[in-house]
């Protein structure tokens, strides 16, 4: 089956399915894009995840001149 002929079949699901569908997908290619990173216990953590919440990961991207910290942590005055 070509993608073309994929991506036809999929068209014709439901709309519940198709979501169903791209949450799998989804899932697959971070699953598959955090193995070929080395393990560490940040990414065991990730993978324990809801799949959607996964879905969220790499939302903000950092600038060069941002830090990490800048996005997660609170700084009270």
């Amino acid at each position: 089956m070509t993608l073309q002929e994929l991506q036809n079949q999929a068209l014709q699901l439901p709309i519940s399915d198709r979501w169903q569908l791209v949450q799998s997908v989804l899932t697959s290619i971070q699953q598959e894009t955090l193995l070929s990173i080395s393990p560490t216990p940040s990414v065991e953590f990730i993978t324990a995840l809801d799949p959607w919440t996964q879905s969220l990961i790499g939302v903000i991207k950092l600038n060069a001149d941002d830090s990490i910290e800048s996005y997660s942590t609170t700084h009270y005055s």
